[in-house]
């Protein structure tokens, strides 16, 4: 698989490969293989986090793969508690080092924190991003009323968010925060794209998988890539999974079955949901 397989997607200038590894609860030589692998498959886009304490080995796959800087898009978090003023870039700084990189090409804010006036946080992540800490700002968690909030003020500081990533799967309708991250420019980055294979068994997404021939898990992806202005970041740590989830640029999914696989949207299908997160729109 050839990385030129994997469009990119123009997020508010940032050249954001749509189909990425997550690499939440992946820790050690394991999280550092997984990463080294995906490179070697053709992957361009790893998403870390403070909050998974891995960024060191992530770091680690990055320099083993061999590839130069500017062909792969790194993405770390920072922590809800750490976002204020100076904390917010001290905890920049501090990926960069456990990555052994001077950059990171997008820097989120991984949850709001209603503690913390989503000013200051802005202003913070526009700072980080002036000083060279990272290419790229955005946020992660956020609804459709913060979303447009952190745009506008981003933009007082000359910057934009390019993406607001959150949970998304079949079974989780997002249509309004994907109508609000178009109006943003930004991109949508779905984590959990494959519910943890929760739904691989639905008759109507395993008939369409049938059809197609292909696993349940390549028509989720599939759907995911299909929508506007949307990426994926499922994790995989076997170098099976890993060939899977990105062997999906090789067929296409109808209209008509897209409106299916959206279909299986029904309520209380979120599986994220921690006490310090934003009130969700129903």
């Amino acid at each position: 698989m050839a990385a030129s397989a994997v469009p990119v997607l123009d997020a508010n200038g940032a050249r954001m490969p749509a189909l990425g590894l997550g690499t939440s609860r992946m820790r050690g030589a394991d999280c550092a293989k997984a990463v080294e692998a995906a490179f070697a498959l053709g992957y361009r886009h790893i998403d870390t986090a403070v909050m998974y304490g891995n960024e060191a080995d992530v770091g680690e796959g990055l320099r083993a793969c061999g590839l130069a800087r500017g062909e792969v898009f790194i993405t770390t978090k920072v922590l809800p508690a750490e976002i204020g003023a100076g904390d917010l870039q001290r905890s920049a700084q501090g990926s960069l080092e456990r990555l052994k990189l001077d950059h990171v090409d997008l820097l989120l804010i991984h949850w709001p924190n209603r503690a913390i006036p989503l000013a200051q946080s802005i202003e913070a992540l526009c700072d980080a991003r002036t000083a060279g800490l990272t290419r790229h700002i955005g946020v992660a968690n956020f609804t459709p009323a913060m979303l447009r909030e952190a745009a506008r003020l981003a933009a007082g500081h000359g910057a934009r968010i390019a993406c607001n990533q959150c949970e998304y799967h079949p079974r989780l309708n997002q249509d309004l925060l994907l109508a609000a991250c178009r109006r943003a420019g930004a991109a949508f980055v779905s984590y959990y794209p494959l519910a943890q294979g929760r739904y691989f068994d639905d008759p109507i997404l395993a008939g369409i998988a049938k059809a197609h021939g292909r696993p349940a898990a390549q028509v989720m992806l599939r759907w995911h890539m299909q929508q506007e202005g949307v990426a994926a970041i499922p994790k995989s740590a076997g170098a099976g999974h890993l060939r899977e989830n990105i062997g999906i640029f090789d067929f296409a999914l109808g209209a008509d079955e897209v409106r299916a696989i959206s279909a299986l949207a029904r309520p209380g299908s979120r599986m994220v949901n921690p006490g310090f997160a934003p009130a969700w729109d129903a």
